[in-house]
């Protein structure tokens, strides 16, 4: 199965990366979008599976609202409001968006490092 995300920029890109596997392909709209991006963004996800992933702010809106319109099957996955974007959004928050939206077994789960060593001391 083909999976694309479509992102604002080439920093939320890079963000969600972190978290996804090659397998994804993650493309950029590069702001809001003219008729030319709009089908570059189409040729590029063609036979695909569209998730747009936009800010949570009032150009990411009208971001999604024109890719929408291009996409009308797209899943829509959203960062919490007050997070500066999606290249600020903690990872923990995009995986959890990212299961949301189904797409778990194309995670790269980030390392929480080796559990701590708890003794009977520390239980007091």
């Amino acid at each position: 199965m083909c999976i694309a995300i479509i992102v604002e920029g080439k920093n939320d890109r890079r963000r969600l990366r972190q978290v996804l596997s090659e397998e994804v392909t993650i493309h950029c709209s590069f702001g809001t979008p003219g008729t030319e991006q709009i089908e570059r963004l189409l040729r590029q996800a063609k036979d695909c599976d569209v998730y747009l992933f936009m800010d949570n702010d009032a150009s990411g809106k009208r971001i999604r609202g024109k890719l929408r319109d291009a996409f009308p099957d797209a899943e829509h996955i959203y960062t919490r409001r007050g997070y500066p974007g999606v290249e600020g959004t903690p990872v923990e928050y995009l995986v959890e968006q990212l299961e949301k939206a189904g797409l778990g077994e194309y995670i790269l789960y980030p390392d929480t490092g080796p559990a701590p060593i708890w003794s009977k001391e520390d239980q007091i």
